[in-house]
């Protein structure tokens, strides 16, 4: 336990001061130029914070349908929420893409600064049906540039083996723009636990589930589709390993 006390105080120490350097030095220097340039530059931070969580933690990844995500224009991808990992492994994953978030997120100090020169759709929670209007005129138009739409639509991180609400908002978005809507299923939350220090070693699994078209259909129903598609893939990929004696683990 000690040592995976040391591994992540590793991981948390790079991960800070990338994140302060780029807090700081980014704003600074990317200010006049437009988003795709902003995009590759703060990627980079992206790509040294999943290396280092490999080299620190042992902690990787693996993607499964990968050929879903070859779209010919943008997509609203639709994931499920377990931890802060998904955060950055889905810029690695995805094409150049925003986040609908809460906008509370973007006055953070140097992290939500250099957030919000990614363009992100914020949410003001307290804004009722307006805060829906932001969402689909914002995320139309990001998704008229070309750019990927990410939600989360439980709205927060949920432990494993749990499920939360799903939201109404990503549906809309997709219903109202006609652009298909992409699953991800992910068992992170087994590997980076909420509320945790310790990032545990191993191999996250992600799974990308194939295009669920929008247009011409309800908000509900598009929902609907996208909730059963990632619980029944976070039930298979949450399924107790057996006992031993009882069969052959994944």
């Amino acid at each position: 336990m000690l040592a995976l006390r040391l591994r992540a105080l590793a991981f948390w120490a790079g991960f800070a001061s990338t994140t302060i350097a780029f807090g700081l030095l980014v704003p600074l220097l990317l200010w006049p130029f437009g988003f795709q340039r902003r995009y590759r530059v703060l990627s980079q931070w992206v790509r040294f914070n999943l290396w280092w969580l490999e080299l620190t933690c042992n902690l990787r990844y693996r993607v499964q349908g990968q050929e879903h995500l070859n779209q010919p224009g943008a997509a609203i991808v639709m994931a499920k929420h377990q931890s802060a990992w998904e955060t950055l492994a889905l810029q690695r994953m995805l094409p150049p893409l925003v986040w609908v978030l809460k906008q509370e997120l973007m006055r953070i100090p140097f992290f939500g600064w250099t957030l919000a020169m990614l363009e992100p759709v914020p949410v003001d929670r307290k804004a009722g049906k307006r805060a829906l209007r932001q969402v689909v005129e914002a995320g139309t138009e990001r998704l008229g540039r070309g750019l990927w739409i990410v939600v989360f639509p439980e709205g927060t991180r949920v432990p494993p083996r749990e499920r939360g609400r799903y939201h109404i908002g990503g549906a809309v978005l997709a219903a109202r723009s006609g652009h298909p809507v992409i699953p991800i299923a992910h068992n992170s939350g087994s590997f980076w636990p909420r509320h945790s220090l310790i990032k545990h070693p191993g191999v996250i699994d992600v799974v990308v589930g194939p295009p669920i078209p929008t247009q011409g259909r309800r908000p509900e129903a598009i929902l609907a589709d996208v909730e059963h598609w990632i619980e029944g893939e976070m039930a298979r990929l949450e399924e107790p390993l057996p006992a031993a004696g009882t069969g052959t683990a994944r």
